[in-house]
């Protein structure tokens, strides 16, 4: 019996389904059968089936091992970056202070 998983919002939902298809695409115009991606990948062709289907029970370890043997894993360091993390950057910029002080008895002494 499959062990239960926690929902997925339907946005994550989503946007697995269209990495999943993106990775499909991505395996098809290298022209790559499953197989040979799974053995790179070192998982199984079904694992591969599961990842280009958008399955998120596939934990993200073997996600990234496919993008790895699909030459498509230099963009996974990016996907959190923080200089792309426009809300984490607005939310910084507003907590920084309107001015800067330099305590007393620190101006003028070297």
């Amino acid at each position: 019996m499959p062990t239960p998983t926690a929902p997925v919002p339907s946005e994550v939902k989503r946007a697995l389904e269209r990495l999943g298809a993106d990775v499909s695409e991505a395996r098809r115009r290298r022209r790559l059968p499953m197989d040979v991606v799974a053995s790179r990948a070192l998982t199984t062709r079904q694992t591969v089936s599961r990842i280009e289907r958008g399955d998120p029970r596939v934990a993200m370890g073997t996600w990234a091992s496919v993008l790895f043997a699909l030459g498509l894993a230099n963009r996974l360091g990016e996907l959190a970056a923080p200089a792309g993390d426009r809300e984490g950057l607005a939310l910084e910029a507003e907590r920084l202070p309107k001015r800067a002080r330099v305590p007393r008895g620190e101006i003028g002494n070297p």
